[in-house]
């Protein structure tokens, strides 16, 4: 039977000590190759708090999941904000670039809906109205619009 390990870890920053190291020691798989696997896959959320499951299974091989940080967080940690806008209506705290949106939507498209990379950057579009974040300069509603309208497709395959 797989025993399963569940812990928050900060991205590409795993080590053998808890809560990873502890938990993982009975199930008698190889910790420094779980430690290294966890680290390779974690490292894109560098700084940031990840979710990851490992799954061992009973011939020691393992399989690692992993969870993505929610997108405000993603949005903020992209401008170096420490927290959102308190007043989205009248206050921008930061602006986007069209790349740096498509980063974050990559970032997050196994949890995303969307199955294009236009339909996901318009998820993280949603985001941004409600931290107070512009897109290209943009209320991200006008961004949005400006999208579904195609002028960004080049940008957007």
């Amino acid at each position: 039977m797989a025993t399963t390990v569940e812990a928050l870890i900060e991205g590409g920053k795993a080590t053998a000590g808890p809560p990873l190291g502890p938990a993982l020691g009975p199930t008698g798989v190889n910790t420094g190759q779980v430690i290294a696997k966890i680290n390779e896959k974690t490292k894109a959320f560098t700084g940031m708090k990840v979710p990851i499951t490992v799954i061992v299974n009973d011939d020691k091989s393992f399989e690692i999941k992993v969870g993505t940080p929610p997108m405000s967080a993603l949005i903020k940690s992209e401008l170096g904000l420490a927290s959102g806008s308190s007043n989205t209506r009248t206050t921008k705290v930061g602006n986007l670039t069209i790349e740096q949106a498509k980063k974050i939507a990559d970032m997050k498209h196994e949890s995303l809906l969307g199955a294009t990379v236009k339909a996901r950057v318009l998820e993280v579009c949603g985001n941004c109205v409600a931290i107070g974040v512009t897109i290209d300069g943009k209320d991200p509603r006008v961004f949005q619009k400006d999208v579904k309208a195609g002028m960004y497709d080049a940008v957007l395959k």
